[in-house]
């Protein structure tokens, strides 16, 4: 390894050596979130370094990215449905203020959720959510990643080249 994956995720998963990485698709990589307070959240990166937002590529590739996006998104769908049965829906959103790359969140929601927050925007859960140990990315995951890898393998399939 040539360090810290965190510090370069989409060059990590280029050289094979970001371990969240669940599936290569055509514009990016399909990965597991880092935190899992919501059960099977997951992030499209874009496979191009120097892309900063959607429109740094060229049309085509930017298709590419939307749909893979939504390949993403049911394939998180399809999973969560399956292992929860309190799973509502999937939310996708392209923001880009913090991280420097392209990239997507795909954030599953649940009934479950606090009354507070399960009709807001996930933004607004507490910060201590997303660094308490007990919902960092671990072994615990791997039923839920190869749900959402097998998932993206079903879809791939029916999917045209």
């Amino acid at each position: 390894m040539t360090g810290d994956w965190r510090t370069d995720r989409v060059g990590s998963a280029l050289r094979g050596e970001n371990p969240t990485v669940l599936r290569r698709l055509d514009s990016g990589f399909a990965v597991i979130g880092d935190v899992q307070f919501l059960p099977g959240y997951s992030v499209l990166l874009v496979d191009d370094p120097g892309a900063g937002r959607l429109s740094d590529l060229p049309r085509d590739k930017r298709l590419a990215f939307l749909c893979d996006m939504e390949r993403l998104g049911e394939a998180v769908e399809r999973a969560c449905r399956r292992l929860d049965p309190a799973f509502r829906r999937v939310n996708l959103e392209i923001l880009g203020n913090t991280d420097p790359f392209l990239h997507a969140h795909v954030w599953p929601r649940f009934e479950w959720e606090p009354a507070e927050l399960v009709g807001k925007p996930v933004w607004l859960y507490p910060r201590g959510s997303w660094s308490d140990e007990r919902f960092r990315l671990g072994p615990q995951h791997d039923a839920l990643r190869d749900a959402i890898g097998s998932e993206l393998d079903q879809l791939r399939q029916t999917w045209p080249a």
